[in-house]
């Protein structure tokens, strides 16, 4: 039985990684224009909604959203969610429609292809580094000017499958404070 849930397993993460890197490279054109200049970043983040729901359906995940208020279209927001998988990204991507930045661990810029644009697009923290988080305030800072969002998972990672919610680090709530951006929690049930 073991045995059945490994290949599983390995089965299902080989195409989710398949399901990942198949609109990158058919999109790469693209995705590579609306890098080419900061101010293009909503097209980016147009495709990047299309590339996740992609995902989503590919991986056989039904997603039903249950909002309490809408986020106003040219506001900014912080947009913080619990982090349970892979998934949320994806899930997050889909359930906003105002374009928003990824704060995230700078380890993911180094997954071949997709690296490229997680770079290039989002805000990289070196978590052991207390300099880091002061260029990603800076950097938060200049993407809320021009009328972006900034999307957090203050749990800092993906926590241990017996832990239903970690402890919540204080960056994304700190920011919000600092630029005084309304906090938007999101809650992924069931992923």
């Amino acid at each position: 039985m073991k045995l059945f849930k490994y290949i599983f397993w390995t089965l299902y993460r080989i195409w989710f990684y398949i399901l990942v890197a198949l609109p990158i490279v058919v999109l790469f054109p693209f995705l590579l224009l609306s890098i080419s200049k900061e101010s293009w970043y909503p097209y980016f983040f147009k495709l990047a909604r299309f590339w996740a729901k992609f995902i989503l359906i590919g991986m056989g995940f039904k997603t039903s959203f249950q909002k309490e208020q809408i986020p106003e279209k040219g506001q900014s927001y912080m947009f913080i969610a619990n982090h349970t998988s892979m998934a949320d990204i994806m899930l997050m991507l889909v359930s906003v429609k105002n374009p928003f930045v990824f704060v995230g661990k700078k380890e993911l810029a180094k997954i071949p292809l997709f690296g490229f644009f997680y770079k290039r697009t989002c805000i990289l923290v070196d978590r052991s580094s207390p300099e880091s988080r002061k260029a990603v305030f800076l950097r938060a800072q200049r993407r809320l000017k021009q009328g972006l969002s900034i999307c957090i998972f203050p749990e800092g990672g993906v926590p241990e499958e017996d832990i239903v919610l970690d402890t919540f680090k204080d960056g994304a709530f700190r920011l919000a404070i600092n630029h005084q951006i309304p906090i938007v929690p999101l809650t992924f049930a069931d992923n």
